[in-house]
């Protein structure tokens, strides 16, 4: 294969799980004066194909496993280099582009995230938007060489690449767990590899805790753990501080968008503001605005904004959706939220996903709590679905523990009827083996409304 010269700022493909073939090119790409795109493999051949041909992807670094799907997508003109092919990033070393980067403006990573119109959106992400994130997580969870990080969320999802990140710039270490099928294993590496940290989304912990022997397992050597990518129940909530005593527990909030992190929960304040992702992180202003653009008043609800140096630079080749999430300077999340009298912010839910049912807005956390409540339930999810008298219904999907005999549409019924007025208890139930996640573990609402 004959080398050809790439120029700086050309997006370089990575397709690859969690592996040192991921960090070692991911940081070379950047370095490079490149731009990393790294995908998910499991992307369809139609969403990849896509994101190479709105690049003009021209170089793809990718596992072996996964080159034969590759390269059914891609033109002859384009170079392919696996884990077994040496390559030289000989654009880089000729001209040093390393040297000539604009920190503040030059693109180091694009992050795909799903598309309202159906295809991908890609997150321009600068170096100066790594480096201030970066910097400012270090700082709030205190990291330093001596830690370690048991990681199960993939590199390129934006929560995972911060962990990645934040643990090279302290000299810390990982430890790359791609088993999170078998969950037992995850606790056990904590304490085969003396890791220090451990971060997870919802569904993670929800597992962890009621299909693992964490209850019952002593983990000397973990010194924190973290929490973001959705809200989770104030009842795990409650079980993790009972488990993990003398751990710290950080609650935090974020986007792609702003390249991982918003805010975060002190963990001295985590009983005391339950439910809370606490305040902007340092260098970020982080408010609540009502439909007027004006801070909302104590208990009151609007969207989460945000500005700061970890805003993206905007949404690749797509000026009317970078146009509706950014304005005079503020990020828009699509976030609903409330604060109290200190100023801390608590997520009602998502605007899409609000259930609007006779009338009345009502949020499905709420709902979804209250069922996770029941010992017996792993995961729940509520959506609205559609209804010709009040416009939409409740209806909760609902996984149990594999020892479950019992439990049935009734029981679950019940017991959201003594916890919920009637216009908030599920009008449909449906129990499901596992709810569809995309690879980082976020619950596929989507794809539950097509299951309807």
């Amino acid at each position: 294969m004959k080398s050809k010269k790439f120029l700086k700022k050309d997006a370089v493909l990575l397709v690859s799980e969690n592996s040192n073939f991921f960090i070692e090119n991911y940081f070379g790409i950047i370095k490079s004066g490149a731009i990393c795109v790294p995908i998910n493999p499991a992307l369809s051949s139609n969403e990849i194909k896509y994101i190479v041909d709105s690049l003009d992807i021209k170089l793809i670094f990718t596992q072996n496993k996964f080159i034969e799907k590759i390269k059914q997508l891609v033109s002859e003109d384009v170079e392919i280099y696996t884990d077994i092919i040496e390559c030289n990033f000989t654009y880089a070393h000729e001209n040093n582009y390393s040297e000539d980067i604009d920190i503040q403006e030059d693109v180091a990573v694009i992050l795909f995230t799903s598309g309202s119109t159906g295809n991908p959106k890609g997150v321009m992400l600068t170096h100066y938007n790594l480096m201030y994130n970066t910097n400012s997580i270090i700082e709030y969870l205190k990291l330093t060489e001596r830690d370690r990080v048991e990681t199960v969320l993939p590199f390129y999802y934006c929560y995972g690449t911060s962990i990645l990140h934040t643990h090279f710039r302290v000299g810390g270490s990982l430890v790359i767990n791609n088993k999170f099928m078998f969950p037992q294993t995850v606790v056990e590496d904590i304490n085969k590899y003396s890791c220090t940290g451990f971060s997870g989304v919802p569904s993670t912990y929800q597992i962890l805790l009621r299909m693992t022997d964490i209850k019952n397992t002593k983990l000397p050597t973990l010194r924190y753990i973290t929490q973001a990518g959705g809200k989770l129940s104030e009842n795990f909530i409650k079980q993790l501080i009972g488990i993990l005593k003398g751990v710290e527990i950080f609650i935090m909030y974020g986007q792609t968008e702003a390249t991982a992190r918003l805010s975060y929960l002190p963990s001295y304040l985590i009983n005391e503001k339950m439910n809370s992702i606490g305040r902007g992180i340092k260098g970020t202003e982080l408010l609540v605005l009502n439909s007027e653009g004006k801070r909302v008043k104590s208990g009151e609800t609007g969207e989460v904004v945000a500005k700061g140096g970890n805003i993206m630079k905007g949404y690749f080749n797509d000026k009317e959706e970078t146009d509706k999430v950014l304005k005079k300077g503020y990020l828009y999340t699509g976030d609903i939220a409330k604060v109290d009298d200190d100023g801390y912010i608590y997520i009602v839910s998502r605007e899409k996903n609000i259930i609007k049912s006779g009338g009345i807005r009502i949020s499905p956390k709420e709902i979804e709590d209250i069922i996770l409540q029941i010992t017996e339930v792993v995961e729940c999810a509520v959506i609205g679905v559609e209804d010709d008298i009040l416009g939409e219904s409740i209806k909760a999907f609902v996984v149990l523990t594999e020892d479950n005999h019992y439990m049935d549409f009734k029981y679950i019924l019940d017991f959201c009827k003594n916890q919920l007025p009637s216009y908030k208890t599920p009008r449909y139930i449906e129990f499901l083996k596992e709810l569809p996640k995309n690879s980082s573990g976020k619950i596929l609402i989507k794809k539950l409304k097509e299951l309807k």
